[in-house]
């Protein structure tokens, strides 16, 4: 990590306060700085805040919020409320999840794309949802979140 990423580190635990139970605050800020906590991260936290990494880590793999890697350059979700649900959404979740070849949460191989499951977006209406780049894509098929992604891909963009 350079070295100005560890002055954010540090600046935003004395922003925070050196009180454990600033933790997750202080986790929160460095994962919206940074988009994701890093190894480096997780040592300086601890350091600063003169609490054991194995203490961290239990924070950040309790809470389904935190990244532990950095996230792809593309966010793709596919919602799973009830109408996206019924409507087909769990077949085009498999498919991309197939066409990727990443499960929920995973970031493919080439950084293209941070791939998850969500659980409603609110666009019932429009089920099944899948999200490009937080962006809606609303009665969604196979085919069209196939275009999705290629066109994603091709573009750099949605």
């Amino acid at each position: 990590m350079e070295g100005e990423s560890l002055e954010v580190i540090k600046n935003l635990c004395e922003k925070r306060g050196s009180d454990v139970g600033s933790l997750i605050a202080i986790l929160q800020d460095i994962q919206e700085t940074f988009g994701y906590i890093s190894e480096e991260a997780v040592d300086n936290i601890a350091k600063e805040l003169s609490i054991s990494p194995t203490r961290i880590y239990g924070i950040l793999t309790f809470y389904a919020q935190f990244r532990l890697s950095p996230p792809g350059r593309h966010s793709l979700k596919v919602c799973q409320g009830t109408a996206c649900h019924v409507m087909g959404g769990e077949h085009i979740l498999k498919y991309l999840s197939d066409k990727l070849g990443v499960l929920d949460g995973e970031t493919t191989s080439d950084g293209r794309f941070t791939f998850e499951r969500v659980a409603c977006v609110g666009c019932c209406g429009m089920a099944p949802v899948v999200l490009v780049d937080d962006k809606p894509h609303g009665n969604s098929t196979i085919a069209s979140a196939d275009e999705l992604v290629d066109k994603s891909e091709d573009e750099g963009g949605a």
